[in-house]
């Protein structure tokens, strides 16, 4: 079966905090089941959740396992499905290894932000790009106060960042998700 050339990755670790040091944020229920609603609404198969903390890992799996296993799979049918797709993993190279066993090509990193960067390219010119199927493209997604600079640097593509009309633009990570799925893969 091929996979889907195209996964998220929710990044925990390297991320800044408000003061902009590099941190490792903490998983919140809500990104985790939202973000992999989404992700398997729009067809993916993997949602990669990206932190070094044994704990964190231990409680992602955790999350997953009572929507997988016993009452809440008998519960919710539906979030069973979602979250079967969630991948946890203590690193972005992990992530990318794990996504890379279904291709032959090499995984394509693709990064994105709130704030507006020089190169970076719009989300229709992404749409055409997951047209190669056999191109997989691994868009990570950062939480606190968003993916580092390295981050950035070491990206194969940088995409511009969900814009409304406002001058408030501060989406919580889980509706930019949702808006760049809908953007990327909806009808």
């Amino acid at each position: 079966m091929a996979c889907n050339n195209l996964a998220i990755a929710l990044v925990h670790y390297p991320v800044y905090n408000k003061h902009h040091e590099v941190v490792t944020s903490a998983l919140t229920n809500l990104d985790q089941h939202d973000i992999a609603r989404s992700s398997k609404t729009f067809g993916l198969d993997r949602f990669y959740i990206v932190t070094p903390s044994i704990e964190q890992r231990k409680l992602a799996e955790r999350i997953s396992g009572h929507w997988q296993n016993g009452w809440g799979a008998d519960y919710n049918p539906d979030r069973r499905q979602a979250l079967d797709i969630v991948r946890v993993t203590p690193s972005l190279s992990s992530a990318v290894a794990d996504f890379q066993s279904g291709f032959d090509k090499k995984v394509r990193i693709a990064v994105t932000g709130a704030a507006h960067r020089t190169g970076s390219i719009a989300l229709l010119e992404f749409r055409e790009l997951l047209q190669d199927k056999d191109q997989p493209y691994l868009l990570l997604l950062g939480t606190g106060w968003g993916l580092t600079d390295e981050v950035f640097a070491d990206a194969d593509l940088i995409l511009q960042p969900i814009a409304g009309n406002g001058t408030y633009n501060h989406l919580s990570v889980r509706s930019a998700a949702a808006i760049m799925l809908d953007r990327l893969r909806g009808f």
